[in-house]
Parts: structure tokens; sequence; C-alpha cells
């Protein structure tokens, strides 16, 4: 089906009846991806009654959009927000024109609503280490009733502190110690949880505190595995994405539907992939399994050429790139020559079949070389199994980093 509105009803129809919609991208800076996901995500707000987006970013940064889109937060610019909010490399992924469209739209939706009706807008990765860290002790330091909380959070930064403020540094020291902070973090996120029917719920400020101590504690262990095991490291990374997503599910309630926005290699089920040969899960193997096939609906999106947002090495800065025309055998370079056109496809159990043969899958990361993508942007995958859908684009456009 062509990429308009009638196909576009049928895929919010078929995504509305579940629980956890998960929305893909096979770049981190491709126009299309973000606009289509924004305008997708605001139907099922409007239409299908989900109420939480939930982003592959930090919490503490997207706590701020949280705030902005809930009318908390200083008066401002969604740009100005954004800014301010996504300093970590690489900026660009959130810091965008189509996010800050995106927040202001939810702002306005927001201020029609009741407190309780709100939409929230949530991170769910776990890069914050030392920002989360701070955020429950500059919490409890403000709150001295929680004191026996304030000092397992004090061990907690004492013990990261030596580190410069630098993760890399805390995982090359544990390649040699391994059980430096594991202690301090885990009694941290116990310790809360045990007593988190006592901290006060304005704003939100139970759930911010929980959902920090338990970033600290899985970024520890993310940390610590990180230079020893790559595939260990990437589901320590994706379980608590996971993790995330259910205590965002478990904090709104019952009735409570999700929105998850992150890449095709994080909300396409990892089992229907190559990836399952190294032994590595994913955010959509895992909430297939947990809240069901019926529960869970996964968007997969991808490109044949265009131009993209990314940085030749780690920590450069970002550079427009051009993504060349996929290869006919792969899965982008069939649909091109199949359709020619962009589209949508919704599978389902009559016609998975159809469209589970092996076969490349592009997936572009931050890290970009247009020159040398045939040898290691292309994910082996059977698309009708891997998703519910797919949203195909003929021609894309680079993101629009402020």
């Amino acid at each position: 089906m062509p990429l308009g509105g009638q196909s576009m009803d049928r895929l919010v129809e078929a995504a509305g009846d579940a629980r956890v919609v998960l929305l893909g991208e096979a770049s981190h800076g491709t126009s299309e991806f973000y606009a289509t996901r924004a305008e997708l995500s605001k139907r099922l707000i409007l239409e299908k009654g989900f109420s939480i987006i939930a982003v592959e970013g930090d919490w503490p940064s997207a706590q701020e959009v949280n705030r902005f889109v809930k009318g908390r937060g200083p008066i401002r610019s969604a740009e100005d927000m954004l800014t301010d909010s996504f300093r970590r490399w690489p900026t660009w992924m959130w810091a965008n024109r189509e996010v800050g469209r995106f927040a202001e739209w939810l702002k306005a939706e927001n201020e029609k609503r009741a407190e309780s009706r709100q939409v929230g807008f949530y991170g769910i990765d776990l890069y914050s280490l030392y920002e989360s860290i701070d955020e429950v002790l500059g919490f409890l330091q403000e709150n001295p009733a929680y004191g026996t909380d304030l000092e397992l959070a004090r061990k907690a930064f004492s013990c990261f502190e030596p580190y410069n403020r630098m993760p890399e540094h805390y995982a090359l020291s544990t390649a040699r110690f391994t059980d430096e902070c594991i202690s301090e973090v885990s009694d941290l996120l116990t310790s809360i949880r045990t007593r988190e029917k006592q901290f006060d719920g304005d704003e939100e400020q139970d759930l911010d505190l929980k959902m920090n101590a338990l970033v600290a504690k899985n970024a520890e262990t993310y940390y610590r595995t990180i230079m020893l095991d790559d595939a260990g490291s990437w589901n320590i990374r994706d379980t608590h994405m996971t993790e995330a997503i259910g205590e965002l599910l478990d904090y709104h309630g019952e009735e409570a539907k999700i929105i998850v926005w992150e890449h095709n290699t994080h909300i396409g089920d990892a089992s229907e992939t190559s990836m399952a040969n190294d032994g590595m899960i994913n955010v959509g193997q895992l909430i297939r399994e947990r809240y069901g096939k019926d529960g869970t609906f996964a968007v997969g999106f991808g490109t044949y050429e265009g131009t993209v947002i990314a940085a030749e090495n780690w920590g450069d800065l970002w550079e427009r790139m051009t993504v060349p025309p996929a290869k006919l055998r792969t899965w982008e370079g069939q649909l091109q020559g199949a359709v020619g056109e962009d589209l949508v496809l919704l599978f389902n159990e009559e016609n998975r079949g159809l469209f589970s043969e092996w076969t490349g899958h592009r997936a572009i990361g931050v890290v970009y070389n247009p020159e040398f993508e045939a040898y290691g942007n292309f994910v082996s995958s059977r698309v009708g199994r891997r998703y519910d859908a797919f949203i195909f684009f003929s021609q894309s456009t680079a993101l629009d980093p402020y």
C-alpha cells in the first residue's frame, strides 16, 4: 500500500489494539522516520488512548522534555529546551526540529487535558550513570526525611567519583576489579523500591527517583560488562530498556498504553535475525515474550537511498551523508525493485510467510561510513516475522538538528 491516508488508517487500527507499540527507525538521522513516528504517535494518542512516549534516550534529559510537555518547567521554546537537555553525544538524536515540533504538539495537547490524562515523554536508556546518581542525590538532599536512602546515595556517588565522571574509565577499571560499585547501586535501588510508597508522588517525583536509581544500578552492570562481552552488554542494555517500559506501564496503571521510539535493532524481534546467532536479545523480543504478540505491535522502517545525519567516528561532529542505493538482493533493494515508491506493509499470520525469506536489512548507526556499509550495515532478517508492519521510503532525507 502506498504511504497514504488509507494505508496509515489501517496501520493505526492494527497497532491500536496493542498495549505496547514499538516504532523503529533504520538510522538515528533520517527525517522521514522521525516525522512519521510523530504522526503515528499523534493518531495513537488521539484515537487509541496511548499516553506514554518512551524513547531511546537518557532518563534525566527526557525528563526535561516531560516537564516541558506537561507545562511544569521554565517557559522556553522547544529548541532551547532540547538543546539544553540533550548535551551528550550524539546530541542530534533528540535535539532536532522534528522532535521539537512533536514536543510543541504534545505541550499544546496536554494543555487541553486534565493532569491525570496528560501524555508523558520518558527516556529508557541507561547511559546517564553519573547524571542519574546526581538526580537521586539531589532529590534526597532536598528531602532530608529520607535519611537512610541519602546515605546510600552518598556511598554510590563516592564510589564512582574517582572516575572523573567518565563511565568508560569505570569500565576500564572493572576489567581488573569486577566488584567495585555493585553493592552501592544495588542497595540504593533496593532501599528505594522497598520504601517507594513513602516518597512524594507530586509531579512524578517518586517515579523520577526510582527510575534514576534503576538506571544507576543497570548502568553499573552495563559498563562493568562492556569491556569483556559485547553481546552481554547489549543484552543488559535492552533488558534495562524492557524493564523501564514495564516500570512506566506499572506506574501509570492497568489501562496505560505506551509508544516506544527506538532503532530497528532494538524494536524488531532479535530472534528473527542473525543477532540470535551471537546470543543477542532485544526489546522487541522481550516485549513480545512479556506482553504477548497480541499485546505488542512492532513497526520497522527502512529506506532505499537518500541522505542521513551521522558521524564518521564516535564523538565526531555530525555530517550530512549520502545513503547509497541498497543492493537488489537486500530487503530495501527488493522493495524498490518491486514497487519503487513509498509503501506500508502489514504482516499477519496469513501473509508473514511471503515476507520471511532471510535477507539483509539496512541498519545505520550514529557512526556510519557509506563506502563500507555493505560489510556491516545490513542485518540478516526474516522481516515478516521480525515486525508486525513495515514502512518503506524510496527516497529519504537527513534529520534537521538544532
